[in-house]
C-alpha cells in the first residue's frame, strides 16, 4: 500500500471521527480468503444430512436459493461499506445510516451470532475429533482449540491471514478429491447413483415453504461474507476493497456449496430423509465411505474438525473481537474492549474475551449442535433485515433506485421469510436476546446515557 493510499484511507476515517488506530495490511487477496475461510468451503459436509431431511433431497436448491437471497444481503453491505469505512459492520451501518438506537440493536443482535459461532464451531470441530479419535473426551478438543485460535490471533492480523491461506488451501484439496472421487463413483453407479437434476428440482417434491425451511437451516453456512467488513480499517484500500471482497467470498463458496451438495444428493438416490437423528448428523461422513471407503470418510472428518473448530473459529474470533472493540469506541461496551495492543496492533482484551466466552460456552454446550446453530441464525438474519432499510433510508435521495431501493426490499423480503421459518429454539432464545437488548436501550434513555456514536472522543 502506498502512503497516498494509507493517506486517503486514514482520511475517510477521520472525517468520522475516528483516528487510525489498527494496522492497515491486508490486501483484497487476504480479505477474499479471510471471508471464504470464514464461510468454509466445506461447510455442507457437517450439516449435510439436515439440509437433506428438510429439503427433502434438495440441497443444492436451497444453497442456490440461499445465495440468491444472500447476494442482495451482500449488495447492500458493499453499499455501506462505501458509505461508511469503519469498522463494526451492521452496527456501525444501522447506527449512522438509519438511527443511533437501531444501529446499536442490529449490533446486539449480530454479536448474539458473533458470540455464538465460535463456540458453535469448537463444538461441531470437537464432534468430528470423536469420530476419529474417540478416546480423547470432546471438552478437551474444545480447549485445545480455544488456546491454539487465541494464541494465533494474538499475534496479530497478518499472522492470521497467512494461517487464513494454509486452511483454504487444505480445505479445496480436500474438497478437490471429493469431487473427484464422487463423480467417479456417480458414474460407476455406486449405491445406484445417477447423472441428473433431480436434486436441485425434484417436481414430486418441491414447495416454497419447503425449501425455506431447509433454508433457515443451510443459511448457517454463508454466515461469515459479512465478517469482511468488520476488517474495514485494516485493509489496503479501505471500503472497496471490502465491497469486492465480500460480494467474490459470497459467489465462489457459493458455487462450491452448490456443486459439492449436489454430488452428494445424487449418491443418496433411494431416499427424501434420513431415518433418525444420528445418521442425518453422520450423512456426509457416511457418503465418503460409499464414495472411497473408510479412509475418506475419516479424511472429511478431519477436514471438518480442522476447516470448523480451527481455520473458522480463528476468523470469527477475529471478527467477533473487532465488532467488541467498535462498539466499546463508542461507549456502548465497556471500554476495557477498545484497548489496542501497542506492538501488535490487535485488541487484545476483545480477543481474550471471546476466547473465554468460547471455552465456558463451549465446554457447556458439548454436543448441541442444532441448538447453538439455530441461535446464530436468528442474530444475524435479525440484523440483515435492519441493515436493508438503513441502505434504503440513508439513500433514499441518491436516485439509484435498483441498488437503493429494489434490492433492499427483495433482501428484505428474503430475509424475513428465512426468519419466519426458522426453528422454534432459534426464535424463543432470539427473541429473549432480542428483549435484553431493547431493555439495555431503554436503560441507557433512564439513566442518561446516549446510544449516539463517540467518535470524536477518540480523537481527543
Amino acid at each position: 500500500m502506498t502512503d497516498t493510499t494509507a493517506a486517503i484511507d486514514d482520511a475517510e476515517l477521520a472525517r468520522f471521527g475516528y483516528a487510525p488506530e489498527l494496522k492497515r495490511q491486508l490486501s483484497l487477496a487476504d480479505l477474499l480468503i479471510y471471508g471464504m475461510v470464514f464461510m468454509v468451503p466445506l461447510a455442507p459436509f457437517s450439516i449435510f444430512g439436515g439440509v437433506f431431511d428438510a429439503s427433502h433431497g434438495m440441497v443444492p436448491l436451497t444453497y442456490l436459493v440461499g445465495f440468491v437471497g444472500m447476494l442482495f444481503t451482500a449488495v447492500s453491505y458493499q453499499q455501506m461499506s462505501q458509505a461508511f469505512p469503519v469498522a463494526g459492520s451492521v452496527y456501525a451501518y444501522v447506527g449512522r445510516g438509519l438511527n443511533n438506537s437501531l444501529g446499536f440493536m442490529a449490533g446486539w443482535m449480530i454479536l448474539l451470532d458473533y458470540l455464538l459461532v465460535p463456540t458453535l464451531l469448537y463444538v461441531i470441530g470437537a464432534n468430528a475429533m470423536s469420530n476419529v479419535l474417540p478416546g480423547i473426551p470432546q471438552p478437551l478438543w474444545i480447549v485445545f482449540f480455544v488456546v491454539l485460535n487465541t494464541l494465533v490471533n494474538l499475534r496479530g492480523i497478518e499472522t492470521t491471514a497467512r494461517a487464513n491461506r494454509l486452511f483454504l488451501y487444505g480445505q479445496l484439496v480436500v474438497l478437490v478429491v471429493f469431487v473427484v472421487l464422487a463423480s467417479i463413483a456417480i458414474s460407476k453407479g455406486v449405491n445406484g447413483a445417477s447423472w441428473n437434476m433431480k436434486p436441485l428440482y425434484n417436481p414430486a417434491e418441491f414447495s416454497f415453504p419447503l425449501i425455506f425451511s431447509a433454508l433457515s437451516v443451510a443459511v448457517l453456512s454463508f454466515l461469515g461474507f459479512d465478517a469482511i467488513s468488520t476488517l474495514s480499517e485494516e485493509t489496503r484500500g479501505g471500503s472497496r476493497s471490502v465491497g469486492r471482497a465480500t460480494l467474490l467470498a459470497l459467489t465462489l463458496v457459493a458455487a462450491l456449496f452448490i456443486v459439492q451438495t449436489w454430488l452428494g444428493a445424487l449418491l443418496q438416490p433411494n431416499i427424501i430423509q434420513y431415518p433418525d437423528a444420528d445418521a442425518s448428523n453422520n450423512a456426509f461422513y457416511e457418503i465418503g465411505r460409499l464414495v472411497a471407503g473408510p479412509w475418506l470418510q475419516v479424511v472429511i472428518a478431519l477436514a471438518v474438525a480442522i476447516g470448523a473448530a480451527i481455520a473458522n473459529a480463528l476468523v470469527a474470533q477475529a471478527a467477533t473481537s473487532r465488532l467488541l472493540f467498535a462498539m466499546a469506541r463508542d461507549r456502548q461496551l465497556p471500554q476495557f474492549l477498545r484497548q489496542i495492543d501497542p506492538l501488535t496492533k490487535v485488541p487484545q482484551r476483545a480477543i481474550l474475551l471471546v476466547a473465554a466466552l468460547s471455552l465456558v460456552l463451549g465446554l457447556f454446550f458439548v454436543g448441541q449442535i442444532n441448538l447453538l446453530a439455530s441461535m446464530c441464525n436468528f442474530g444475524a438474519l435479525t440484523a440483515f433485515l435492519l441493515l436493508h432499510v438503513a441502505v434504503a433510508w440513508h439513500h433514499r435521495h441518491a436516485g439509484r433506485r435498483i441498488v437503493h431501493a429494489l434490492v433492499p426490499l427483495i433482501g428484505f423480503l428474503i430475509i424475513g421469510y428465512v426468519l419466519i421459518s426458522a426453528d422454534d429454539y432459534a426464535k424463543i432464545g432470539g427473541g429473549c436476546w432480542l428483549v435484553l437488548g431493547i431493555a439495555v436501550v431503554v436503560f441507557f434513555k433512564v439513566t442518561g446515557r446516549s446510544t449516539e456514536f463517540k467518535a470524536n472522543d477518540a480523537l481527543g
